[in-house]
């Protein structure tokens, strides 16, 4: 299928750093009904909370979900290991204490009530992941709540990623694992599938954000990258609606694991 504002050549590949991801991810925020949704669902759980002391935000961002919590809490401590996203971070929410580093070199200093990593596995190769999830749990308070977020492998989004760069990124096979290895910490779990989508009327930005959500990281090492065209036409196919506009499934899993409190006396 031949998409005439597709363009020739092969797609970007979009740095963290540069002007074109924060359009890209702007664009994205705009049109989708992820945060709302999902910020809620958060609010819902942080006010059930036995204590809300700390909060800590693991993969901040540019802060805008970090400002939205971070009101609920005594202190807020957010790492970030991109400068670019940091100067957000800053802007939106800056009471905050600010790690500068990765999360496997970060040092946060605190155990949070409410430790929340969202979206941040994508950037590790899964055999990190085990050691990761370990390390934030670890970060977790006694009777504090850990929330990972990372898309459903299944969904139409993460279709597309697989269909363009052959990555699958499955949470769930991981928080198996984390509960095997720290079964006599855990009081209590759940998993909980959201549904959430992308919406636009213009084809431009469908493509434009298709090409974002197909930036993970293996796609900077395939030789050749896709075309845009290629893409386009995947976009017209699957997510073109018949009124015109176009919609991109990206449902997430929402994992919840409370630490057990330490034992009494």
């Amino acid at each position: 299928m031949s998409v005439p504002f597709a363009g020739s050549g092969p797609v970007r590949v979009l740095e963290v750093e540069s002007a074109a991801y924060r359009r890209a991810f702007d664009l994205f925020l705009a049109g989708s009904d992820e945060k709302d949704d999902i910020e809620a669902r958060l609010i819902v759980l942080v006010e059930g909370l036995a204590r809300r002391r700390v909060f800590l935000d693991v993969g901040a961002g540019d802060g805008r979900t970090t400002a939205r919590l971070a009101p609920f809490f005594e202190r807020t401590v957010a790492v970030e290991p991109s400068a670019a996203m940091r100067e957000g971070l800053r802007r939106a929410c800056p009471g905050a204490t600010v790690v500068a580093a990765p999360v496997g070199r970060a040092e946060p200093g605190v155990r949070a009530d409410l430790v929340l990593l969202s979206h941040v596995l994508y950037y590790l190769p899964e055999e990190e992941w085990p050691g990761t999830l370990d390390r934030v749990f670890d970060w977790v308070a006694p009777g504090g709540t850990l929330v990972v977020l990372l898309q459903d492998p299944d969904n139409a989004c993460m279709r597309m990623v697989r269909h363009f760069t052959g990555a699958r990124f499955d949470l769930r096979h991981a928080t198996r694992l984390l509960l095997e290895r720290q079964a006599g910490r855990v009081a209590d779990r759940s998993l909980e599938t959201v549904d959430n989508a992308y919406r636009t009327a213009d084809p431009r930005e469908a493509l434009e954000i298709a090409e974002f959500m197909i930036n993970v990281p293996v796609l900077k090492d395939l030789d050749p990258l896709p075309s845009r065209a290629d893409l386009a036409a995947y976009v017209e196919k699957h997510f073109a609606q018949p009124d015109g506009t176009y919609a991109i499934g990206h449902a997430h899993d929402v994992v919840r694991i409370r630490r057990a409190p330490d034992p009494g006396p």
